[in-house]
């Protein structure tokens, strides 16, 4: 059902805001509004400091980034079936150690970056290594750059060019100058040109049509194999501090339940915090306004007596209703379908909760098209020990629980179907004894014997929750007072079906005339000619038959899918089944249909997921649903990292 809410508006004194937050955050009933202009609700009152929101989120995002270095460096060991640690309120709101540990996250946040500069520092010592390395075989000191005559110069020239051909160059050019190879790769040769200073502009000029390149080399004290090897030594002082500065990280390790504790104890104070931004304050009192479940307002009675406060609460008006937040109030049975209705639109506030309307039709048909008891049994094992054993919360838990639903459904029409992964069993005893006359797992019908009738029992599912929806509709016009929409619109198919009927069955004539289809045409008639004058009442008379007609055949016919995807599931998993079975071999045999059979699985467990949601949310919930919903989002203790095992 759709909860009840009420508008709050509450006046508080300033000093205990802090204390009034925390109470409402624990009691969890109570959504803060957005109030807007402070001016247009009163000139005196103006808007709370939000400084202390953004000092909350920087602290607990050092403590989420600290979390992930100890994720990084000291990684533990996972089960997606672990549950999440357990923690009571009392503890999980205890901040005593809440500035240690954000001093702690600091220090590790520092030794992560001492680590991200000496990795830079290491790029650039391997880039010094890899630039000095050609050079490695020059005995003379790289900054040596010649005496007072003679000119020393660090060069190269491309690998395809004969050296011969460019000492013949330099000799015609300077007589005296000297080219002396010190190595080669694959892209160049590296040399030293040694002259006279007065002909090395001649020397250059002479080398350059053959590609050469004066070099500059990072300087150093020393030749190239001193400086690689300080590089190299200092490279081992920046792997060593990096493997210190990791080591130290990890040995925080132990700090990860408690940090991780801190984070959600943060989020409670940023929730507090987003609360307190919300509010509208003068010198000495503070203005609220939000929403309050109804039937929730004598626990927040009991919380304000202690408070010096004024405050009301009001039913909504009807203009009022889109700013409503709704919320879903469930069972075990039906909660499972939050997650469908939430994919699609929360219901508008004074429509109605589609869940239990939605739970029997979605699991029936879902079974319908699966259709496989080893399928169901698979997913009614895998999401009961989820459930059990991962203990999963809010959205992940209705998954599981909508999974363990379907499965049920699936499991159920498997053995009507006779569906063990297709025809498994039977194949598995022809292997076993070629001459066995046992025709497979006994069942009421079969996807591929009895198509037809399939086919017709899912036209008439589908026919089953129009109605309903339409009945729905009708109980929603009545309420709201729109009782010719609803006799008329609804009422009048309603009777047009009846009439159908009565035709098919050969009853309801009289002298020849189709009583109870005539009265369904007048109806449709009166009802298509509201608001409408001259010639447009008979077109939108011809429109609402046409409309009508056309729409409910489609929507009717839509529910066929029910039969195509119980077939093609079927089909498709004997195909794997037969094919399995060709070499007479039952190791071969398992191997092949559990490969098929898992691709089958895993394509059906989506597809019908997404069919069974298309029926749902056009055929049925466009008889009837009004979408819209805004969420409740109430101010409440929320933890991503424990669970709180108490809410006094």
């Amino acid at each position: 059902m759709i909860v009840k809410m009420k508008k709050l508006t509450l006046l508080a004194v300033a000093s205990e805001r802090k204390a009034l937050l925390k109470d409402l955050m624990l009691l969890g009933c109570v959504e803060l509004s957005e109030q807007g202009d402070p001016q247009e609700v009163f000139p005196a009152l103006r808007e709370m400091d939000q400084s202390g929101l953004a000092a909350e989120k920087a602290r607990h995002a050092e403590l989420t980034n600290a979390l992930k270095l100890l994720d990084k460096y000291a990684p533990a060991k996972k089960s997606l079936l672990a549950p999440l640690p357990e923690a009571g309120m009392g503890e999980l709101l205890d901040e005593s150690t809440l500035d240690a540990d954000v001093a702690l996250a600091e220090q590790l946040a520092e030794l992560e970056e001492r680590i991200r500069r000496a990795t830079a520092e290491e790029g650039r010592e391997r880039a010094a290594i890899e630039a000095l390395q050609p050079w490695a075989g020059l005995d003379m000191p790289l900054g040596y750059r010649g005496t007072e005559r003679a000119a020393v110069s660090l060069c190269s020239f491309p690998a395809a060019l004969d050296m011969a051909e460019a000492d013949m160059a330099l000799g015609a050019a300077a007589p005296e100058a000297q080219l002396f190879r010190v190595s080669d790769d694959r892209a160049l040769h590296y040399a030293v040109l040694i002259c006279l200073r007065e002909e090395l502009d001649a020397a250059m000029e002479a080398l350059r049509p053959l590609g050469f390149s004066p070099m500059s080399v990072q300087e150093t004290a020393g030749t190239a194999k001193e400086g690689i090897a300080a590089a190299e030594k200092r490279l081992g002082e920046l792997a060593a501090e990096k493997q210190q500065c990791t080591a130290d990280i990890a040995s925080h390790a132990d700090a990860r339940g408690e940090l991780r504790l801190r984070a959600d104890t943060l989020n409670t104070r940023i929730a507090r915090a987003e609360a307190e931004a919300k509010l509208l304050r003068t010198d000495s009192a503070v203005c609220l306004q939000g929403w309050v479940e109804a039937e929730r307002e004598g626990e927040l009675a009991k919380v304000l007596e202690k408070y010096d406060c004024a405050w009301e609460t009001a039913e909504p008006a009807e203009d009022e209703y889109p700013e409503v937040p709704v919320r879903l109030k469930n069972n075990r049975f039906t909660r499972a379908l939050n997650m469908v209705t939430e994919m699609y639109s929360l219901p508008a506030y004074n429509n109605v909760d589609p869940n239990p309307l939605m739970a029997p039709f979605f699991i029936l048909f879902y079974g319908i098209m699966l259709a496989d008891m080893g399928y169901g049994i698979l997913m009614v094992i895998a999401a009961a020990v989820f459930l059990a054993k991962a203990k999963p919360r809010k959205g992940m838990r209705n998954f599981f629980e909508l999974m363990l639903w379907c499965g049920i459904s699936t499991t159920i029409w498997g053995a009507i179907t006779g569906g063990f992964f297709s025809d498994a069993p039977l194949q598995v005893a022809k292997i076993i004894n070629p001459d066995t006359t046992w025709q497979g797992l006994p069942a009421l019908f079969t996807p591929l014997n009895d198509t037809i009738m399939i086919l017709i029992g899912a036209m008439c599912l589908g026919f089953v929750q129009i109605i309903t929806g339409m009945i729905v509709s009708v109980a929603i016009k009545v309420r709201r007072g729109e009782v010719f929409s609803a006799v008329f619109e609804e009422g009048t198919w309603f009777v047009l079906f009846v009439g159908i009927g009565c035709l098919a069955l050969g009853v309801g004539n009289v002298a020849g005339v189709p009583v109870v289809i005539v009265i369904g045409a007048v109806m449709l008639f009166i009802g298509s000619a509201k608001g409408k004058k001259g010639f447009g009442i008979i077109t939108g008379f011809i429109g609402a038959i046409y409309n009508g007609v056309t729409g409910y055949f489609g929507d009717i016919l839509s529910y066929s899918r029910l039969m195509a995807l119980m077939l093609a599931g079927s089909v498709i998993a004997q195909v794997f089944n037969t094919i399995a079975a060709i070499p007479g071999n039952i190791v071969v045999f398992l191997v092949i249909s559990l490969v098929g059979n898992a691709l089958n699985f895993a394509l059906n467990l989506l597809g019908c997921f997404v069919h069974d949601l298309r029926l749902q949310c056009l055929e049925y919930f466009g008889k009837f649903y009004e979408d819209g919903g805004k969420p409740f989002r109430p101010l409440a203790v929320n933890t991503k990292y424990v669970t709180v095992i108490n809410d006094k």
